[in-house]
């Protein structure tokens, strides 16, 4: 049995089909029952369970062969990441309790930064949980292309503001799609202690190369506009965000090259490119 967490999201959808299409028993752990219902018609074991739940998140990964780590985006996290914290001491108690035979947590690139940013939450959650003795590995993808979703109705405008910068800058990027299909292959995998895997698209894509792919596929130019850095903080704090610094540096991170593979020699390449990608999210609205 697997225990997958995130299922009715991109990724974790995307891991349970083909672990369901490898013919493997699946147990979807959702927060809400009625969000179980859909994956319990595929035939999937559910449990019911949030991520700050230890008693339940450890049920639900009992007698599990292999379990599926990942945590709900926070994309304005308090002053040192508290909520990152909890989060990780939940999870460290989670799996000792339930002693699963091996965990793939979701992570990303540059989770070894050493300059605090938003990925640093999980940087934190990496640091406690090389604490867990169990085979662990610490899966860390790109910038996911399907972050686009985004950008969609601006695109359809044929102008859209993009925070990766220069436009021209090509960086690494990969889709759900290959993120969940290397999910499934890694989770039935063996192995002993801990590791790192990293993985990217097929190429690295710049801001202007997704305003390209959506030129291709809504039928008319769509332009890539920077947004000055200036803006930033103002336009982030007018959104509604109190704390816009740690996402700040992210983006500098990415924009500056410092937010980097670990080992890029040995980092896997997806199958599907930006425009691939792009096709699959605007679905019926092109």
């Amino acid at each position: 049995m697997f225990a997958i967490t995130g299922v009715t999201g991109n990724v974790g959808g995307e891991l349970a089909r083909n672990l369901l299409a490898a013919k493997k028993p699946v147990r979807a752990v959702v927060r809400d029952a009625r969000k179980g219902a859909e994956w319990a018609g595929f035939g999937c074991e559910v449990a019911i369970a949030n991520i700050g739940d230890v008693a339940a998140m450890a049920a639900a990964f009992e007698g599990a062969e292999g379990v599926f780590v990942m945590v709900p985006p926070n994309f304005d996290p308090l002053p040192g990441f508290p909520e990152a914290r909890r989060i990780a001491a939940g999870l460290k108690a989670a799996l000792e309790m339930a002693r699963p035979g091996r965990v793939v947590y979701l992570s990303t690139i540059g989770a070894q930064a050493t300059r605090e940013n938003l990925l640093s939450q999980h940087t934190i959650i990496e640091n406690v949980l090389q604490e867990v003795a169990l085979p662990i590995t610490f899966f860390r993808p790109g910038w996911f292309i399907e972050n686009a979703a985004w950008q969609i109705d601006d695109a359809k405008k044929g102008v859209v503001p993009s925070f990766l910068e220069p436009l021209d800058r090509a960086v690494p990027m990969v889709s759900t799609i290959d993120i969940g299909r290397v999910a499934a292959e890694l989770i039935q995998e063996k192995w002993s202690g801990h590791r790192v895997v990293e993985l990217e698209g097929p190429k690295r894509v710049s801001s202007n190369e997704v305003g390209e792919a959506f030129a291709k596929l809504l039928g008319h130019p769509v332009r890539m506009e920077a947004v000055p850095h200036e803006t930033w903080e103002g336009l982030f704090l007018a959104q509604g965000m109190k704390n816009p610094e740690p996402r700040i540096l992210m983006l500098d991170g990415f924009n500056e090259g410092w937010i980097e593979f670990e080992v890029p020699a040995r980092v896997l390449k997806g199958k599907v490119g930006v425009e691939e990608a792009l096709k699959r999210l605007l679905g019926g609205s092109i």
